[in-house]
């Protein structure tokens, strides 16, 4: 189609929709998938294709896919969205798909756009016609489906994982989006210096529409300036390009992958990657106070007695967050962060801890040994609570020697066992003193 053959609304739509790939081979990136012979190239082209949920951060290409392969495939394609529809807009599809394949056999492809938005019954709503080949099912989420998607709409639907596209992908999209005069802003004369060009692709940090969404807005302050030669500087690239955030999904897959990361540089000993962590979080949006409180959890569960110093550290970050804000109370976390990072750890008391729990699961409710029952009231003397009770500030050394605390019914048990790391090596060295002594 020429320039002059396009529709009056063409220009009304956004750069972004404008510049879909009309085919797999204008497709920027995921080369992992699309590439020649790869999974879901071979698919498509067999002309046969299965059910799948494609999964990635926004701006990667899913809705493109999904009609890509709807052309390639020849088959009606029904988009709808788990924001807005319903089970009676997926009913009304089905009728669709019937009528589509009984008129002209032609098949019916329903995408779903962030299908982890859907309930479980709504998902379930789908396996009938899935089964009898009344559609070919494309899901699209940013959520990984193994929590967001029921398994028994996984078990019919292979996972595709797309990836962020890399900056050299992105600028390669904007530079065809500036010369292409039928669908891009080729025809209105614009250019971009280079440079502008790599800061917008930095800045959209992987997601192709929002890079399209930038160049278009820099094209417009450009022919707004009212200059002859009309070109995106980098002073415009700079501006549109402000206040963007890196990928981070609050309470999404971004959110738990990179909080994991945090946790485990901490417990790796590894300052400067726990530091790179926190600010990459902080840098996304996340609240701060919601990392003080995951410091308090990694105090207690890695570096534990090791250093106590570690825990009321990390609760003193939390209450100075609290107390001043950003950006102070965001140094007092980060101080906080380094320092459990360098700490010498211990998960001793993690350990024991679940060890117990899984005993007292085991052994149910025992009695609580007489001797070491309470005896407030003379009754309770009579039957004998308390009775025989050593009093272990009374014995040498505080320590009442070969007395046993646990149920009568319990095996002896050692579940808190000191690494020899930090403060616990003398734990574990009085602990030991002690304990020959109960022997």
């Amino acid at each position: 189609m020429s320039a002059a053959a396009v529709p009056a609304a063409e220009g009304l739509r956004p750069l972004a929709d404008r510049m879909r790939p009309r085919s797999l081979d204008e497709v920027v990136g995921q080369a992992h998938l699309l590439a020649p012979g790869k999974p879901l190239r071979q698919a498509v082209e067999s002309g046969r294709p299965h059910s799948l949920i494609l999964w990635g951060p926004p701006g990667t290409g899913k809705t493109t896919l999904a009609r890509l392969i709807a052309l390639r495939t020849n088959a009606q394609f029904i988009a709808l969205s788990a924001v807005m529809a319903g089970v009676k807009d997926i009913r009304a599809a089905v009728e669709a798909a019937r009528a589509a394949r009984a008129s002209s056999g032609r098949p019916t492809l329903l995408f779903l756009d962030e299908v982890h938005r859907f309930n479980k019954t709504q998902q379930d709503t789908f396996l009938p016609y899935l089964e009898d080949g009344t559609l070919t099912f494309v899901g699209a989420t940013t959520e990984n489906p193994s929590f967001e998607v029921v398994s028994a709409l996984l078990s019919r639907a292979r996972v595709y994982v797309l990836k962020p596209l890399g900056e050299a992908d992105i600028a390669s999209l904007l530079r065809t989006a500036l010369t292409d005069r039928e669908r891009g802003l080729g025809k209105e004369g614009l250019e971009a210096e280079p440079e502008a060009i790599g800061l917008i692709a930095k800045a959209a940090d992987g997601d192709a529409r929002r890079a399209l969404n930038m160049l278009e807005l820099a094209g417009g302050l450009a022919e707004a300036s009212g200059m002859q030669a009309r070109t995106i500087a980098m002073s415009l690239a700079q501006e549109v390009a402000s206040g963007g955030r890196r990928r981070f999904d609050k309470g999404g897959e971004q959110f738990y992958d990179q909080i994991s990361a945090l946790h485990k540089a901490v417990r790796g000993t590894d300052p400067d990657a726990a530091l790179y962590w926190l600010c990459r979080m902080l840098d996304g949006g996340c609240d701060p106070l919601y990392i003080a409180r995951r410091a308090v959890r990694m105090a207690v569960e890695d570096i534990g007695l090791a250093d106590p110093r570690a825990f009321p550290l990390t609760l003193d970050a939390w209450d100075a967050y609290d107390r001043l804000g950003s950006p102070e109370g965001e140094l007092a976390i980060a101080t906080a962060v380094v320092y459990l990072a360098c700490a010498p750890k211990s998960n001793a008391v993690y350990v024991a801890m679940g060890e117990a729990q899984a005993d007292v699961e085991r052994f149910g409710t025992l009695d609580v040994p007489m001797r070491l029952r309470n005896a407030p009231t003379g009754l309770m003397k009579d039957l004998g609570y308390g009775k025989g009770y050593r009093y272990a500030h009374d014995e040498p050394g505080a320590f009442a020697a070969g007395e046993r605390y646990l149920p009568e019914e319990m095996p002896d048990r050692r579940y808190y066992r000191p690494v020899p790391r930090g403060l616990e090596i003398k734990i574990g060295e009085a602990l030991a003193r002690l304990r020959n002594k109960h022997s």
